[in-house]
């Protein structure tokens, strides 16, 4: 006869500390984390509205797109850093896992945010093709390279977080698709004031929405992944199972083995061991 043991463990990240070391590390990013993430959202979100002002005055379509972005940044930082305050809450018989899948569902919506940029830029372009306009090519330039270096700025405030982070990754991924923004309005700019072709303002909104979308594709795909339970990347669980098996002798057999992520810095595991 059989006793079923139900086991369920968390799985550190890196084997060669402590417990104890591993969770106090993780209580010091996630609290730098949220600090950061929250100065890049004021400084994308003040910068938001002079460039979209920039793109209405000027009639740069490269300007409103990538001012439509960084609303979308704003947004998505906001979300993010209420995701990590709302992280730190401990556990309680209403939510026995805590509140870290909270950063995980924000950057899922920070990934589904930048399809819809994209094809709000692309309805933009096809209807400004067909339609001859004006731009104010050196006021277009200006507010580009000031969005530039704005954009420089929060990427490596970014930086200094934890990059591991999922959503950390999504608001990086956010910030250098506003730094191609930036570029590719400067490069538009600079091809209207020497040759007056103004469609390549659209042409180049256009390959920044592409980028955007490889960009999408990737944080709404890793993120779906933890959401939907999957198993995290690096763990076999057959070879977890044989190297449990090999190193506990009173082990017969595991059954019920599972493995999936509260968040990409939890990893859990559980499994019944017959004895």
């Amino acid at each position: 006869m059989y006793i079923v043991h139900s086991v369920v463990m968390g799985i550190g990240h890196n084997h060669n500390h402590s417990n104890g070391h591993n969770h106090a590390h993780g209580c010091h990013s996630h609290s730098a984390n949220e600090k950061l993430i929250g100065l890049a959202a004021f400084i994308t979100t003040i910068f938001m509205l002079v460039e979209a002002i920039g793109g209405w005055w000027t009639g740069s379509l490269a300007l409103l797109a990538d001012a439509g972005h960084m609303l979308v940044d704003g947004a998505a930082l906001v979300l993010a850093w209420f995701a990590f305050k709302l992280g730190r809450k401990p556990a309680n018989q209403r939510h026995s896992f805590g509140f870290d899948r909270l950063a995980i569902l924000a950057a899922f919506v920070n990934g589904l945010s930048l399809f819809l940029i994209a094809g709000v830029i692309f309805y933009e372009a096809v209807k400004r093709w067909r339609q001859p306009y004006e731009i104010l090519s050196q006021e277009m330039m200006l507010i580009a390279i000031v969005g530039l270096l704005v954009n420089v700025l929060v990427f490596f405030i970014l930086m200094q977080a934890d990059k591991e982070n999922l959503n950390i990754r999504a608001a990086l991924l956010h910030v250098l698709g506003d730094m191609l923004g930036s570029f590719a309005a400067i490069f538009a700019a600079l091809i209207i004031t020497f040759t007056g072709f103004v469609k390549i303002d659209i042409i180049v909104s256009v390959l920044v929405s592409v980028i955007i979308l490889k960009s999408a594709w990737f944080v709404v795909k890793q993120s779906a992944h933890i959401l939907l339970q999957g198993t995290p990347e690096g763990i076999n669980l057959q070879e977890l199972e044989h190297e449990i098996l090999a190193n506990f002798a009173d082990i017969e057999k595991i059954t019920d083995l599972y493995c999936w992520s509260i968040s990409q810095e939890k990893p859990v595991i559980s499994m019944n061991l017959h004895v």
